[in-house]
């Protein structure tokens, strides 16, 4: 996946800009990743929380 690739170079030039320069690439791309696997998370609970929201005009409950 050339986008994961992509953050993680973008994830150690900003950590090295910061002086910190320990971070492997494998490391960079692991981390990248579970950033990914975290925002799907965060959009399929926040999908789920508006599905279940009554509408403006709504009776149902939730």
């Amino acid at each position: 996946m050339a986008i994961l690739l992509l953050v993680a170079k973008v994830l150690r030039d900003e950590l090295a800009l910061r002086g910190i320069r320990s971070l492997t690439a494998e490391e960079s791309e692991t981390i990248a990743a579970r950033i990914f696997e975290r925002i799907t998370e965060l959009e399929l609970e926040l999908a789920a929380r508006d599905f279940n929201m009554p509408k403006s005009g709504d009776d149902r409950t939730t």
